[in-house]
């Protein structure tokens, strides 16, 4: 990429040997206001270097030939451009990598994959702070040229000097040789919530709020070098709030080059920090998500075999055989796991939902006989309802179950009593609330309120309140899935849930859940029809990879009077139905299997027989007939784990409906 000779913008230089890692950095740095050009290899970057140091490097350390260590070490040991800020990116993020490359010099280490928003923030950081510093250092060589001339210019440069000083958008100090702050500008005071002249004399280890380390500091106050030392701290303010902030610091020398103070460059990064715990816990959440839904899938697979096998064998038998009563301990224990299962899915935000226009005032009128029988005598529950309340389209028995979890955690919070207030209300959420809650888009919500006066939450049970089985209760107490629940339900929903909590203070919680418009609420909604009958005589191709499912499917069906025809994939399914002479009234069919998912075979045999009418199986939504947990209401669809009784509705809602239709 060229520059043109009236280019002036700050220039980026990436160095990749792959192509493609090159042009998806240039794609990501393209709103940015730089120029960015590339090498291809470390020779190559040392050459561009050469031709026009960049204000900026983006260094890959794996590439043939040159390393990226190996340049660093070059260019920082180079006077003319050791002041270049350099990014390491690697796949290797282990310490003795990132000692390597600090080492060598390097300003900043990010492993690969790179963040997008967190590599646009650190270029923007680096390149305000090499802007500042070229112009001081082109300023500071003009008055050092200058101060011998002229006293009355050396006058006028040194109120320039002041003004630049204090007018800087980043703190600046002088810190003495033993920690304490000499000079400090109008920026580093409100960065650290001081009034001008209150910082003097004070050590800066003081305002830290874990004493920090300063080692480093005295290492290059004794060297031969001026080198730039850049920490992370965290100093604590008058008020008790805390800020974090990235402290570059370097020492000024006299013509002897004896020490006489630290020049420290100090910028505000709590906003960058809090955005990058926000993105880690998002990811920590999101991974025990997967590995929950992936657990569930597989439970409800087997749970079907177990609950149905148990509730067939039963029926079976006659009404005084004793191992009747063991199956239905079988039976429990398998809707058990069931219900787990689902608060499992409901967490990992994989559970099928059922929306329809509701009224959350009317889901609280409803239940709230129900919540004042769950809450006890001792609490006192208060209910206030915005009148007028806009409707959302929601799940109305999830809904219920996220006021039930949050009820009953407020109850055991409060175990001497207490007060549960719930209360409806609108807000207009804005942009800046939408960008520190992922997932949410800006417009009118309702929100929910569920406030206890109870014994309330510390810091780190707040950090992990919403992960599965994580639980304060005594043993046996609780299943530490009721928190995880309300998250994935409020989340699938489109909306977002807040918490504030202190020890002793009790906790509230808010949940957010975008409102409808007019139009949409006034549709109505359609309910399915009820089926007394679950048997017929229909024929049924059934498609099923797992073979104890498959197997238990045909015997339900069978017994139900149904004609089975059973394949294990789609590409048996298709060779049955072009083989079989008769009629095939319906395919039911798992969604997600091998080579051929459920609705590319549904898609192809509808070729063949158009009349076919279908009924998709599965245990998550992680597939194409679910739509972002919704499911539409043209599709049949039956949720694992199966039983007899919910497989026979299914089929004759799928066949009545659609020869209805």
């Amino acid at each position: 990429m060229s520059q043109s000779p009236a280019d002036h913008r700050q220039c980026v230089l990436v160095v990749d040997d792959e192509f493609h890692n090159r042009q998806l950095l240039e794609v990501m740095l393209a709103r940015e206001d730089c120029l960015v050009v590339t090498a291809a290899s470390g020779e190559e970057a040392l050459a561009t270097v050469a031709l026009r140091p960049p204000d900026l490097i983006i260094l890959d350390v794996m590439m043939p030939g040159m390393d990226g260590f190996e340049v660093t070490r070059r260019l920082k040991g180079d006077v003319a451009t050791k002041s270049i800020p350099i990014i390491i990116l690697t796949a290797r993020d282990g310490r003795d990598a990132r000692l390597r490359g600090l080492n060598a010099g390097a300003e900043e280490f990010i492993s690969l994959p790179v963040d997008h928003a967190e590599l646009c923030a650190r270029v923007r950081n680096l390149l305000r702070l090499k802007a500042f510093c070229d112009y001081h250092d082109r300023y500071s060589q003009l008055l050092e040229g200058e101060v011998g001339s002229r006293a009355a210019e050396l006058v006028a440069s040194e109120r320039l000097y002041r003004s630049t000083f204090d007018a800087a958008p980043v703190g600046i100090a002088h810190v003495g040789l033993d920690g304490r702050w000499l000079r400090v500008n109008q920026r580093l005071c409100d960065l650290l919530g001081y009034a001008q002249g209150a910082l003097s004399g004070v050590a800066a280890q003081e305002l830290l709020q874990s004493p920090g380390e300063v080692e480093s500091w005295r290492q290059m106050a004794a060297g031969t070098t001026d080198r730039c030392v850049a920490e992370e701290k965290q100093f604590r303010r008058p008020d008790g709030g805390l800020v974090w902030a990235r402290v570059n610091a370097s020492v000024h020398r006299d013509g002897q080059g004896r020490p006489l103070h630290f020049i420290a460059v100090i910028e505000d990064i709590t906003e960058r920090r809090e955005l990058e715990a926000q993105v880690r816990q998002a990811s920590r959440m999101d991974a025990i998500g997967q590995l929950a839904s992936g657990v569930a899938h597989d439970f409800n697979n087997l749970l079907s075999v177990v609950i149905s096998y148990s509730e067939m064998l039963a029926a079976d038998m006659t009404e005084g055989d004793p191992m009747r009563a063991d199956l239905g301990v079988i039976r429990g224990a398998g809707l058990r796991a069931a219900d787990l299962t689902r608060q499992l899915l409901a967490f990992s935000r994989k559970q099928v939902l059922q929306p329809r226009s509701v009224d959350l005032n009317e889901v609280l009128l409803g239940m709230e006989k129900m919540l004042r029988r769950l809450i006890g005598e001792n609490v006192q529950l208060s209910a206030t309802r915005l009148p007028a309340l806009r409707k959302v389209l929601v799940d109305p028995g999830q809904m219920e179950q996220v006021i039930m979890n949050l009820a009953v955690n407020a109850r055991d919070a409060m175990p001497r009593g207490g007060r549960l207030t719930l209360e409806t209300a609108e807000q207009h959420l804005d942009e800046a609330f939408c960008r520190e809650h992922a997932g949410v888009k800006p417009g009118p919500h309702i929100v929910l309120t569920v406030a206890d006066s109870g014994t309330g939450m510390d810091g780190p049970t707040l950090a992990r309140m919403f992960e599965p089985f994580f639980t304060t209760k005594e043993v046996g107490k609780g299943t530490g899935l009721g928190l995880a629940t309300v998250f994935g339900i409020v989340r699938q929903s489109g909306g977002t849930i807040t918490v504030r909590s202190e020890p002793g203070a009790g906790t509230t919680f808010k949940v957010f859940i975008p409102a409808q418009d007019q139009e949409s609420a006034a549709r109505p909604s359609s309910l399915a029809p009820a089926h007394p009958t679950l048997g017929g005589t229909e024929t049924i191709l059934l498609v099923e990879d797992e073979e104890r499912v498959r197997n238990l499917v045909r015997t339900i069906l069978c017994r139900l009077g149904y004609s089975v025809l059973d394949a294990q994939g789609g590409g048996d399914a298709l060779l049955l139905c072009e083989q079989h002479p008769g009629v095939i009234d319906l395919l039911v069919t798992d969604v997600v299997m091998p080579r051929m998912s459920g609705r590319q075979l549904a898609e192809r045999l509808l070729t063949i027989r158009p009349g076919l009418r279908v009924l998709y199986m599965s245990g998550y939504t992680d597939d194409i007939v679910v739509r972002d947990g919704a499911l539409d209401s043209t599709i049949c669809f039956l949720q694992k784990p199966i039983t007899p009784d919910s497989l026979g509705r299914a089929v004759r809602e799928a066949l009545d409906v659609a020869g209805r239709a």
